[in-house]
């Protein structure tokens, strides 16, 4: 199934652009426009670059993608032809993140560029999540224990710029070395283009990826756990870490206010 004449005609009206002025722009008949946004006839691939290029988006994107279901009408390019929609919503017009399963987190570093892939995850909506572009990931390994456990899910805020990491916090972090990682950031030599990279379980030794190396990050926003902790999960240096979180966080949300 093809989306391209509904995403055109949706793309065209959220620019408030006209038939006739976007006719002009694509050197074609607006006969020809009203006949590709009614389905009655099929663009040449040279109308589909000129598509493309027009509105900024991938000729696949425009074809495979039900881009109605934005929740506005701009899209985060992330470079090397890959566009990330901010927000999908439902029939009750509520936020949906998606939801990379256990089974779908083995392939995310080969699809997660490809629009068929992230067409595929399921969907979930949650209340009072910030708003963003959020994603959920399945957290596998103890190296985030105690505050993490396996099994359960990370849901993650897409972060456009490395500039607006805050050092000490926690993100879904994508490489192309490792894949999916679940880590303490620290941005201490960010302008030598390193970011530190540390687990909770002390077991674990921090280590350093370059900027270039990272093709994602989604800051943390809230998590989904249905594990029991045992009693000596709370120990007392995991409540001190927790209890200086949150003052952090506290301290940052009294300082918007």
């Amino acid at each position: 199934m093809s989306y391209f004449s509904e995403n055109i005609k949706y793309l065209r009206n959220k620019q408030g652009i006209s038939q006739e002025a976007l006719a002009i722009e694509l050197d074609v008949t607006r006969s020809k426009i009203a006949s590709y946004e009614d389905a009655r006839a099929q663009p040449s691939l040279e109308t589909l670059v000129a598509y493309s290029g027009f509105f900024g988006l991938p000729i696949d994107v425009m074809l495979k993608n039900d881009l109605t279901r934005s929740q506005d009408g701009t899209f985060i390019n992330i470079g090397q032809h890959r566009i990330l929609f901010p927000v999908l919503i439902n029939e009750q017009n509520q936020d949906l993140i998606e939801v990379v399963s256990m089974q779908a987190s083995a392939g995310y570093l080969a699809g997660y560029g490809d629009p068929e892939y992230v067409a595929t995850l399921p969907m979930m909506q949650l209340p009072f999540v910030p708003t963003g572009k959020h994603r959920a990931f399945p957290i596998k390994g103890d190296s985030m224990e105690p505050w993490v456990k396996e099994g359960a899910f990370v849901i993650g805020r897409f972060l456009e710029d490395f500039k607006l990491l805050n050092t000490g916090k926690t993100y879904i972090v994508v490489t192309r070395e490792d894949g999916l990682s679940y880590k303490r950031l620290y941005s201490d030599r960010i302008e030598e283009g390193w970011l530190t990279l540390k687990s909770d379980n002390p077991i674990y030794s921090p280590y350093d990826v370059h900027l270039n190396e990272i093709l994602e990050l989604w800051e943390y926003t809230c998590k989904i756990d249905m594990q029991d902790y045992a009693l000596e999960d709370l120990n007392i240096n995991s409540i001190a870490n927790m209890m200086r979180s949150f003052q952090i966080e506290l301290k940052e949300i009294k300082e918007r206010l």
